[in-house]
């Protein structure tokens, strides 16, 4: 799982950000994006208009520049998430898209950049069908809350090489609270037009916040702040009255801001609704329909995508009663599962084992890589446990992107909260999944096509960038990894499980499945310990449709793989069809497709 999601962040946040351009002066386009805009000269071409879109984004998200490794004067600021803010995000996306539309024939344009011109109307079409249901988005949840995700990015983004930066970190611990009772406010507005999660999400919220609130002087925070100080070279007492100021401000600013929102977060775990799908909501389906639409890039229903799971767990079955065989186990397939789940043999006992293999695994594939792939990742790979303040509600694995100018590495974050939730099996493909071939190789690869379009360097494609994570499992497979049939097990139990989201999502989220009922079902048909079940339905819930996007995007690329090597036969070269797949940055699968065909067309009148 990568680092992006639709509603709960802004977009510029996410996909967009690049150095600005000498006329674009930062307080000119936060003021009025769209006339500085406007600006652009009339010979300019695409390119250039391109750019200018970056840099009016990136103007309004501090965070965003963050995410980018740009520190400027910005560096100590958070993004405006008022509802002022995100019109004036809408604006800027809607001026860009009329400018480029009025003033470029794609049929006129380079292959690239009629590719982007295409993208960027994708783009503005995926954000305009959910521009209706902007205030659906839950702000505080287990999955992405700011409760959370703003000590995250102090700990991961905000990086400190000069006293200039740690007082930046002070200043943003400081912004800290304000945005906080922002934020808060918000929910409360949502939650009083009925947008809350259910009932049981505000125990994880809850938690989170006490965590911090709890640890006092010692919290998640003021202690990387501090060991980050540390590592500078400044005199003691500058260091001392940096990590002071910082104290004074987290107990002036940000722990009443969090003691507010805990005493909101209280208030509507009263009233807070207990059906958990999205079907509850004003126009609860078309929502769902949209999401579905905009994570998937298809017009696919969620009635053929509940039934496309099903059909999906049919096959996996077979497959892993042949392993089942192999091995020699007597008794049915659910007999094995719950032997895969509760046998210790399956079970690392320290955390530092799991890494240990983990990292004997990635640095087997990287040695492999060149074997399959053209073109490999430039930027360092490293992985990290889930730090302990969110390590309770937080996911089981996911990635984070380097930074562009090399300050921040790929980073594969594993949640070892409970060893007994992570089996060895699953191991080896989650490690291919989040790292190589996975997401790291593609994401380093996205981010280093210097000649494309930031929007396309930085933006995402859910049903790519999972489509390629899930890919990546099964490829492993065909590079001559998962020799122990256990770990061959475990890979089937990685795409069983994204064959079962596909089930259970829709069942959720259209078919009206309580959450107990979807995390019986993912028990009965699959290997997973309970804990971890529960946690990935507590997923699905809370972010609905994104969990679709994985095996219909694996689905994509092997039909278009198999189809690829039927019709060029021995002239087939797998590292030629990764070529393709990966330097177009993440695209729509109807897009993916059409790139694909022009390349078989092309290997084969050459």
């Amino acid at each position: 799982m990568t680092l992006i999601r639709l509603l709960a962040a802004p977009v510029s946040a996410l996909a967009l950000c690049a150095a600005l351009p000498a006329p674009l002066a930062a307080q000119e386009v936060q003021a009025d994006p769209v006339a500085a805009l406007a600006e652009l000269p009339a010979e300019a071409g695409i390119d250039e208009l391109f750019a200018a879109y970056d840099a009016a984004s990136l103007a309004m998200s501090p965070q965003g520049k963050a995410y980018r490794g740009i520190r400027d004067a910005d560096y100590g600021k958070w993004d405006d998430r008022s509802d002022a803010a995100a019109d004036r995000e809408y604006a800027l996306l809607q001026q860009t898209l009329a400018t480029m539309q009025a003033r470029f024939d794609p049929a006129e344009l380079a292959p690239q950049q009629a590719l982007s011109y295409r993208l960027f109307e994708a783009l503005a079409a995926r954000r305009e069908s959910l521009r209706r249901f902007r205030d659906y988005g839950y702000i505080f949840d287990q999955m992405n809350g700011a409760q959370s995700r703003m000590p995250a990015f102090l700990i991961n983004i905000h990086r400190v090489s000069s006293e200039g930066d740690a007082l930046a970190y002070v200043e943003r611990i400081a912004g800290m609270g304000p945005v906080l009772d922002a934020l808060t406010a918000q929910s409360r507005e949502r939650a009083e037009k009925g947008a809350m999660p259910p009932r049981w999400v505000y125990p994880y919220v809850i938690s989170d916040i006490r965590n911090l609130l709890d640890a006092g002087d010692g919290n998640a925070v003021l202690a990387d702040l501090a060991s980050k100080v540390e590592r500078l070279d400044l005199a003691a007492d500058t260091k001392a009255g940096i990590n002071g100021g910082a104290r004074d401000e987290w107990w002036d600013k940000v722990v009443p801001a969090y003691q507010r929102l805990l005493a909101e977060m209280e208030r509507q775990q009263q009233v807070a609704p207990t059906d958990d799908g999205v079907w509850r909501l004003p126009e609860g389906a078309a929502y769902y329909g949209a999401l579905l639409a905009n994570y998937t890039t298809t017009d696919l229903t969620a009635d053929e995508i509940h039934a496309i799971g099903l059909s999906e767990t049919d096959r996996i079955h077979g497959e892993m009663r042949a392993i089942m065989a192999k091995v020699g186990f007597e008794g049915t397939l659910q007999d094995f599962f719950a032997y895969t789940r509760d046998d210790p043999r399956f079970f690392h006992t320290t955390r530092e084992d799991y890494l240990a293999e983990a990292e004997a695994h990635l640095a087997a594939m990287t040695e492999r890589l060149p074997e399959f792939f053209t073109t490999l990742p430039k930027d360092p790979l490293v992985i990290k446990p889930v730090e302990a303040f969110r390590e309770k509600s937080a996911g089981k694995a996911f990635y984070q992107s380097p930074a562009p100018d090399g300050s921040r590495p790929g980073t594969y974050y594993v949640n070892l909260y409970n060893l007994r939730d992570m089996s060895r099996n699953e191991l080896e493909a989650l490690a291919y999944h989040e790292g190589l071939p996975g997401h790291h190789l593609q994401r380093s690869i996205q981010t280093g096509l210097g000649d494309l379009p930031a929007f396309r360097r930085f933006g995402g494609v859910t049903a790519y960038s999972e489509g390629w994570g899930l890919y990546s499992e099964e490829l492993g497979k065909d590079m001559g990894f998962y020799t122990d049939p256990f770990s061959d097990f475990g890979r089937l139990g990685m795409e069983l499980w994204r064959a079962g989201r596909l089930v259970v999502d829709t069942g959720i989220h259209d078919k009206r499945w309580s959450r107990e009922e979807a995390i019986a079902w993912l028990a009965e048909n699959t290997p997973n310990p309970l804990g971890d079940i529960e946690k990935a339905i507590e997923r699905y819930i809370v972010y609905p449709g994104q969990a679709t996007a994985y095996m219909i995007g694996k689905l994509k690329i092997m039909e278009l793989r198999e189809r690829a090597r039927a019709e060029l036969g021995d002239g087939f070269d797998i590292r030629d069809f990764h070529h393709v797949i990966l330097t177009s940055g993440p695209v729509p699968l109807s897009i993916l497709e059409e790139n694909v065909e022009q390349w078989v067309a092309e290997a084969r009148t050459s």
